[in-house]
């Protein structure tokens, strides 16, 4: 199993995001791109994102499998506080983007507050996870665009307005995203195998592609268990889900 170790733990709490390199070999990689071709279906998406959204069923669903099979919940677990289960994804996001689409984003967003719950909740959750199938080691090459940092200064903002601010979305920058310091942006980089993990609060947007191949990505929206009910300490406390130096069990 991949080891997230002390120094990568640091840079998440710091950064709000991190790209662990060597997580899938070439037989999962290849595995994965041919469950997106079935998903897709012979589908030959335009230039530009192209997205699906499938859920898991009680039957359960390939990139369910995939999920279970590449160990993404036992690593995201290294970056969380001892003894803090993940709660198994109910659905997956396909993500593609086809040459050429040079696109830069003007600014940042975060997920799940235009689109809350059914129970109007916005729809938070602890980690993105992306599971890369494709290289993504060059800027503009469908990669991720981060604001590192934001997820500190998001919370911030919400502990001084509430955590009930995070859905007043008119109070916001187009996106939305607050309107805090952003800082400067860049590009999560690495190769194909490899599994990002972003902070929900993190500012984030799609990025490019220029030329290549058709990047492709598989996200999990993860929630540390007990998530749904803490949610508003959560995000005005935004490592409280996360492990600390000294945590008992902390990686070396």
């Amino acid at each position: 199993m991949t080891v997230i170790s002390a120094a990568m733990a640091t840079t998440f709490r710091e950064q709000g995001y991190l790209v662990v390199p060597g997580v899938l070999d070439a037989a999962r990689i290849a595995a994965g791109r041919r469950i997106v071709a079935e998903l897709l279906d012979g589908t030959q998406p335009e230039p530009g994102p192209y997205f699906l959204w499938p859920r898991f069923g009680a039957g359960g669903h390939p990139l369910l499998d995939f999920y279970r099979e590449v160990g993404v919940e036992a690593l995201a677990a290294q970056l969380l506080r001892p003894g803090l289960p993940v709660d198994e994804p109910d659905f997956a996001q396909v993500a593609t983007t086809t040459a050429p689409w040079p696109h830069r984003p003007g600014g940042p967003h975060v997920d799940g507050i235009t689109k809350g719950e059914d129970d109007g909740r916005p729809g938070t959750f602890s980690l993105l996870a992306g599971v890369w199938l494709t290289d993504q080691s060059k800027p503009h090459n469908g990669n991720l665009w981060v604001w590192p940092g934001t997820h500190l200064r998001f919370g911030a903002y919400l502990a001084e307005r509430g955590a009930d601010a995070l859905s007043r979305v008119d109070e916001m920058n187009p996106g939305p995203y607050p309107k805090i310091e952003l800082g400067p942006p860049g590009q999560a980089t690495g190769p194909a195998g490899s599994v990002l993990f972003a902070h929900y609060l993190l500012a984030h947007n799609i990025g490019g592609l220029d030329q290549g191949e058709r990047r492709e990505t598989l996200y999990y929206r993860l929630r540390a268990q007990g998530h749904r009910a803490a949610w508003r300490e959560i995000v005005t406390d935004p490592l409280r889900e996360f492990r600390q130096p000294g945590d008992p069990g902390a990686p070396a």
